[in-house]
């Protein structure tokens, strides 16, 4: 189970193949204008797909050899603008070593004393983050991979993600990304470039931030990196599941990152059969609708609040721990009952 899956990497000519041909049809004009949305959605689909595979190259899962990964995860983060060795600081070893703790994991949602701190935080959850009663956080949906990469950069050095050489490097990449986008940009025109890479960029952030937004988002803030309280495995079809390379098991790669999702199902079997009250997961489009009508900023570790409303939800994994500790009281059956059929209540947070 924790060879490298090799054969995964020719998803990598698959999907440049399918990016160079939506590209050079819209260039040549060689399909007629009412379709050119539809060769935008192929070329978003083949974007979002190669951040998938750069996902699970750069975590050595597909090969080993490093130059091999960042040439692979150069090439594949470049829809993104994303500098691979960027990744891997940001992604394989600060949030992957300290998945949802609190001022530490960059893709950790902010505390109460963190939005009351700072303007720019207030803003991002307030105004423009996904959450409860704002449908212009739905912004975020669309250019949220792509705001949340630039940030990072930009904070890459006062956090000490990177080595100042890295950090320039990283830089550099980045750079030649925007490059090849802005020579595309002057070679298309306007109108060729907005079906070339605008609208596919669009999409593929879709594909992306849908499965990122409810990675961790319903799950409690910990202060020990366990896999089965602090991330959620969202489920899809079978066929959506081949296209993004299991993306959707989560808590399954957080216990083992450097393997294959391939793999992800057994472990998933091996995972419920042992931890059966543990182990989360729920349908995409749940674990999304649940994310949208429910606060992103955290109280304490397991509730999550509306700074301007008072709404707080509490977290699965703290919802879960309730449901074991009431289920064993006979008098609990109401109770259950009442939080299984009112999955999101206001007021106070049960004690």
């Amino acid at each position: 189970m924790f060879e490298p899956a090799r054969s995964r990497l020719f998803w990598l000519p698959v999907h440049l193949g399918l990016v160079a041909a939506g590209v050079l049809a819209i260039a040549r004009q060689l399909v007629p204008g009412w379709s050119l949305p539809l060769v935008s959605l192929v070329i978003g689909y083949a974007f979002a797909g190669l951040a998938f595979l750069a996902h699970e190259t750069l975590h050595g899962a597909i090969v080993r050899d490093k130059r091999v990964r960042h040439a692979v995860g150069l090439l594949a983060f470049m829809p993104f603008v994303l500098s691979p060795r960027l990744w891997i600081a940001w992604h394989n070893r600060m949030h992957h070593g300290h998945a949802n703790r609190p001022g530490i994991d960059p893709d950790a949602y902010p505390t109460l004393d963190e939005h009351r701190q700072s303007l720019l935080v207030r803003l991002s959850t307030d105004c423009f983050g996904i959450g409860r009663g704002r449908l212009r956080g739905l912004t975020s949906l669309f250019i949220g991979f792509h705001v949340q990469s630039l940030h990072v950069l930009a904070s890459a050095g006062r956090r000490h993600y990177l080595p100042r050489r890295e950090l320039g490097l990283a830089f550099l990449e980045t750079g030649v990304g925007v490059g090849v986008w802005l020579a595309l940009l002057l070679t298309l025109g306007a109108h060729g470039f907005l079906f070339a890479y605008v609208l596919p960029a669009l999409f593929a952030n879709a594909c992306v931030m849908g499965y990122i937004f409810t990675n961790h988002a319903l799950s409690p803030h910990t202060s020990v990196n366990d896999p089965l309280a602090n991330s959620l495995s969202v489920t899809v079809p079978r066929a959506v599941d081949f296209l993004t390379l299991g993306f959707g098991f989560h808590v399954e790669h957080h216990l083992f990152p450097w393997m294959s999702s391939r793999h992800a199902p057994l472990v998933r079997d091996l995972v419920k059969a042992r931890w059966p009250e543990r182990y989360q997961s729920m349908p995409l489009w749940q674990a999304l609708l649940a994310v949208h009508v429910t606060p992103r900023v955290y109280e304490d570790e397991r509730t999550l609040v509306d700074p301007t409303t008072g709404f707080r939800f509490r977290t699965l994994m703290a919802r879960v721990r309730e449901r074991i500790r009431e289920s064993v009281r006979p008098t609990a059956a109401t109770a259950v009952l009442r939080e299984t059929r009112r999955p999101l209540e206001s007021g106070a947070p049960r004690q």
